[in-house]
């Protein structure tokens, strides 16, 4: 077995009116939030899927259906969690974490402590392990038109 993988997430949610805006484990103040299954936080779901995919198990559709009423409304922290327990329990730990953010407004960046003190909490692992950046599209696309939120991850997970 590689003592080192690496695994990739992409995400997207729609944003409309009348919704939380969760995001790195923070609710965010703004008009519109992230629509899905769960809280829709769009950064914990890639997080989430580059660490399952690194590991080879699949993705969080997979472990957590959204067909399954249980997970309808969840805190994607919790899901976070549970992932972690499979990596761990895989034989696995993590190396480091590098996401990147696509949202138009409200702007990222003051919020991205916030989100790895979060995120680090979760996981149990260092701030330092964890990159957050995040960009605009320059007003172009569905993320231009504030139509809705994407994000990409990379993970690196390593033996134990």
């Amino acid at each position: 077995m590689n003592p080192f993988r690496i695994g990739f997430g992409y995400d997207v949610h729609q944003l409309q009116a009348g919704y939380d805006f969760w995001l790195g484990g923070i609710k965010l103040d703004h008009e519109k939030g992230a629509v899905g299954h769960s809280d829709a936080d769009v950064l914990i779901h890639v997080i989430c899927d580059a660490l399952l995919g690194a590991a080879n198990m699949r993705d969080i559709g997979y472990h957590f259906s959204d067909k399954d009423p249980k997970y309808k409304g969840i805190d994607s922290k919790i899901l976070l969690k549970e992932v972690m327990k499979l990596i761990r329990g895989a034989g696995y730990e993590i190396g480091n974490i590098d996401s990147t953010i696509c949202l138009q407004v409200p702007k990222v960046n003051p919020h991205i402590p916030a989100m790895k003190s979060c995120l680090a909490e979760v996981m149990e692992i260092p701030e330092s392990s964890i990159s957050i950046k995040a960009t605009t599209t320059e007003w172009l696309g569905f993320v231009g038109r504030e139509e809705g939120v994407s994000a990409y991850c990379v993970a690196l997970i390593h033996q134990k």
